[in-house]
């Protein structure tokens, strides 16, 4: 197999190990084809006025001030008096798209949904506002249009303010909340005078939707316990006062409108959301009008551990701590529509005032929207199984259920409406249970398919590895033995029987890749077994206990690695170990200056894996004592090298011109941040020169000479500029630092060779990229170059913690693009934010691009090694997903297993990349024409 081709094959594969896990994990949870169900009684009712508070914490709304007051005069009054109080728990991941569906609509999005678009709905879905008469919505153009998309007919009406209102430099994020309460004050004011809206209005069932963003807006721009987000927040609860009031005198004071007044996500204490913290996932729920439960005295002890209501001063009242989805069934009772077909949330029952018989129809009508999906999900699953493997869910069976069904019927006609009640309740739960068991139906399945395939994938590699490296010598007449016709009839035959499997069970076309996928990496590996009978022969030759040694060094390598993931420190862990390398391999002895070099960049870089989330306390004065350390180094370095490998003028001219524009780049972040702080908004020329920096930074080392150091220097002034602008604080040191042990890495590389008397020592200020490789000096792979391939995976998932201890959504702190646009943009900020994270990538990556020109070796056969490591590490994860039950501990490792598996997709592209980056030449290998078998 050609190397290109194997490079195609092998994306191809990683792309489906990638893909794999959504098809697994994170698919879509809903259903189509239920009856709706609504309580047959009259709803207590007739309008609902729904408040979604963006961003807004629990504990920013419930806790008091110091002079023992509240910032929200009104809502507590509500809470204290009129209504019904508590948590709404939200799930991950805390964002806007998913918390606002699950708030509406009842069910908790897949997670892959919120990268599918914040404007369009990339499945259809039944919501509050769909079963509606009428729904009018004011806010974000990013939340409104999904809902009014997915509503059938045209009944939900958005009102929205333009996108470049979401500025997060605007000099008052409040004024969003205050346009959202203007536009319905006008809109009540001119439906007195317009008849047929007038008339529209005093239906029932009607929705008023209101999206409160400036919260979220200025927790992002300043901080949750800052200044604006708290008197934002005061501003919302005197807008709903005054909206409050305005309703009520609208509708005469008639006692039909019911209020939910709630938020889709917290934050935390650095201003981002997306991951489980509490600050993130504790939401405040008030409730209170029409056929709401005015506020009670706690009977007994409130069961709440986390002491909030101490806190809060809020023991007194009776606190209802609901599911965030469980919000939607509770505000379509309330107004007498369906529940929505897909809901998963459990009625509130507490939130309800109205009589035992409706709480008991109300909660039957929750049980039977439950058990529709339940049984249109079994119908699909058993339509899609054959009928002899199909195994049904035993705690819900067809006669099961009718039996409840009669036994809830029966309860309800005598008037014992709590044990209907309770009985519902169980229905619930064992229709939740059934729902996940067929949603999870395939993934034992699917995932024994791609651990097989991925299995056969390393093993194909690792066998490559042996027959291409290992010097491996089969008997003549094996040499060029044919692959076995049985072994290729048996592969024909195997596929065949899966394809007609997977056809009679009407199985999706990416079933057919993951269990097909198989069947010709196991062909490979089979059709190679007799390398491995050859390293069994060689085995007495080869030096066992050392590659035994090896073996054990790189397993417990690769499980540190996975733990690094969960436990940063590990990472200082391992660093520390490295850091004594030299000494005990016997460097220390021939290169004394280089191996202490290498100890305190060790030790240097040990102290970022144990610092905090990026983001949590800007310092911009980092940054500009970054750049003036980026600028030392790169000073020191042309000095040491102008007498051993001169310049050119314009060499010299272009890394003169590098290191300004480094050193504007360090400024240009005070000067933003001061801006920002002063809410002068972003300065047109720092905008200018960030977008600048970014366009040129892949372009300007390619005009710089071919000379390796040169060459190296070039591309970390141009990417160390762009990261300066991306950075807020501590993280700043980050890539000066790594570029310094990089530096001695090189240099300690070639200490090694040498010492090993596997080359001559070589000039490396005086090595060209652009040579012409002496193909003759292009050695096998040796033992010692597994340890490279692990010092380069291990800094790779270094550079990943480096850049801000980045391991989950929120850790990315929105500030970091400041100097590039303020306004929200999810895609661009996440662009952004991704370049931040790739730079030090491209930093170790162009390193080992050098350490394979300096060691005489074929960068493709190094790789090998690597992909193996990563592999591994991939497939670690695999495993623990299986393990681990609950949801929070299975995304944790679903999220390490798509970094780990992004992580080798790119670098198995960025392997080109830099290649043309380094402009090292591929001809040599083309000349060569290496044949991977």
């Amino acid at each position: 197999m050609r190397v290109v081709t194997f490079f195609l094959v092998g994306l191809a594969v990683h792309v489906v190990f990638f893909l794999s896990i959504f098809d697994i994990y994170f698919t879509s949870p809903l259903v189509h084809g239920m009856t709706p169900q609504m309580v047959s009684l009259a709803p207590p009712a007739s309008r609902l006025v729904l408040l979604v508070a963006d961003g807004l914490r629990a504990d920013s709304l419930f806790a008091l001030l110091s002079n023992g007051s509240s910032r929200a005069p009104y809502l507590r009054s509500v809470m204290e008096d009129r209504g019904t109080w508590g948590v709404s728990h939200t799930h991950v991941p805390t964002e806007s798209r998913p918390g606002h569906v699950a708030l509406i609509a009842g069910f908790y999005e897949d997670v892959s949904a919120v990268a599918k678009g914040w404007k369009e709905n990339p499945v259809e879905f039944d919501s509050v506002f769909n079963e509606s008469r009428h729904t009018w919505c004011w806010g974000s153009p990013d939340i409104l249009p999904m809902f009014a998309k997915g509503a059938s007919g045209d009944h939900v009406y958005t009102h929205t303010y333009p996108a470049a209102e979401e500025d997060f430099a605007s000099t008052d994020a409040s004024r969003l909340d205050t346009w959202v309460f203007t536009q319905v004050k006008a809109f009540f004011q001119s439906a007195r005078s317009n008849s047929s809206l007038k008339d529209i209005l005093q239906e029932d069932q009607n929705v008023f939707f209101l999206h409160l963003l400036g919260i979220d807006t200025n927790g992002h721009a300043h901080r949750p316990l800052s200044r604006e987000y708290q008197e934002n927040i005061g501003l919302v609860d005197s807008g709903v006062a005054e909206l409050v009031s305005v309703i009520e005198d609208f509708y005469q004071h008639d006692g039909r409108t019911a209020y939910v007044f709630t938020s889709d996500h917290g934050m935390t204490n650095w201003g981002s959301h997306g991951a489980g913290h509490a600050s993130e996932t504790l939401t405040p729920l008030v409730v209170w009008g029409a056929g709401v439960q005015v506020a009670q005295r706690p009977s007994e002890p409130q069961q709440y551990t986390d002491g909030y209501q101490q806190d809060w001063n809020l023991e007194k009242f009776r606190r209802v701590d609901v599911n965030q989805a469980d919000i939607a069934p509770l505000m379509a009772s309330l107004i007498g529509v369906p529940f929505p077909l897909n809901s998963v949330g459990v009625l509130p029952l507490l939130y309800l005032n109205n009589s035992g018989r409706f709480k008991a129809e109300s909660m039957y009508t929750n049980a039977m929207q439950m058990l529709e999906q339940f049984k249109v999900k079994m119908a699909q699953k058993k339509e899609t199984t054959l009928s002899f493997l199909f195994t049904p869910f035993q705690q819900l069976s067809e006669t099961h259920q009718g039996e409840l069904i009669r036994q809830v019927k029966i309860l309800i006609q005598v008037e014992k409406y709590e044990d209907a009640i309770t009985l519902c309740k169980s229905m619930i739960s064992e229709a939740l249970e059934g729902l996940v068991y067929y949603h999870t139906y395939d993934r034992f399945f699917l995932g024994c398919s791609v651990v097989l395939g991925f299995v056969g994938w390393t093993s194909y590699v690792v066998l490559l590895i042996l027959k291409t490296h290992a010097s491996l010598r089969r008997p003549p007449g094996l040499a060029n033995q044919i692959p076995s016709q049985t072994l290729t009839r048996l592969c024909v035959c195997v596929t065949v029987v899966i394809s007609v499997f997977l056809v009679i069970q009407k199985s999706p076309l990416t079933y057919y890749i993951y269990c097909l996928l198989p069947v010709p990496v196991w062909y490979s590996v089979l059709k190679e077994c007799g390398t491995l009978m050859d390293l069994i022969r060689s085995a007495p030759s080869l030096p066992l206990w050392k590659c035994l040694g090896y073996f054990l060094l790189i397993a417990f390598g690769i499980e540190l690695l996975v733990v690094s993931f969960f436990h940063r420190a590990m990472l200082t862990v391992g660093l520390a170990a490295l850091s004594l390398w030299p000494i005990l391999t016997g460097l220390y002895s021939k290169a004394k200056f280089r191996s202490v070099s290498w100890t305190l960049g060790c030790v240097c870089l040990a102290a970022f894996p144990l610092m905090p989330v990026v983001g949590r306390e800007a310092n911009v004065h980092f940054v500009t004592c970054a750049g003036a350390l980026t600028l030392f180094t790169s000073a020191c370095y042309l000095w040491s090298a102008r007498r051993r490998a001169p310049l050119h003028l314009s060499d010299k001219q272009q890394f003169y011109a590098q290191m300004f524009h480094v050193a504007v780049c360090a400024y240009v972040p005070t000067l933003t941040h001061n801006s920002l702080e002063q809410k002068h908004g972003l300065p047109l020329v720092n905008q200018i020169i960030s977008w600048t920096t970014l366009g040129s930074s892949m372009v300007v080392p390619l005009l710089s000479s071919t000379r390796l150091f040169h060459r190296l220097l070039s591309v970390f002034l141009s990417l160390s500029a762009t990261y300066l602008l991306l950075s807020t604080g501590s993280e700043a040191m980050f890539p000066p630092m790594l570029s310094w042990l990089m530096f001695v890495w090189i240099n300690m590389e070639q200490e090694a060779m040498q010492a090993q008397g596997i080359s001559n020592r070589q000039e490396l200020s005086m090595m060209d990229f652009a040579d012409n490789i002496d193909i003759t000096r292009i050695r096998q792979l040796k033992l010692d170059d597994i340890r490279r391939s692990y010092f380069f995976v291990f800094f790779i998932i270094t550079a990943f913690f480096g850049t801000g201890n980045i391991a989950s959504i929120n850790s990315f702190d929105p500030a970091s693009v400041y100097c590039f646009l303020t306004v929200f943009n999810p895609f661009i900020m996440g662009g952004l934010m991704m370049w931040k994270v790739i730079i030090p990538f491209v930093i170790v990556m162009c390193t080992f691009e050098t350490i394979q020109v300096t060691t005489q070796l074929s960068s493709r056969s190094l790789f090998l090694i690597v992909l193996v490591i990563s592999d591994l590490m991939a497939l670690h994860f695999f495993f623990l997903v299986q393990d681990y039950g609950s949801w929070l501990d299975i995304g944790t490792s679903i999220s390490h297993y798509v970094i780990v598996m992004s992580m080798t997709i790119f670098l198995m592209l960025l392997s080109v990349a830099t290649n043309v980056f380094t402009s090292r030449r591929l001809t040599v290998w083309r000349r060569r024409k290496m044949h991977f078998p």
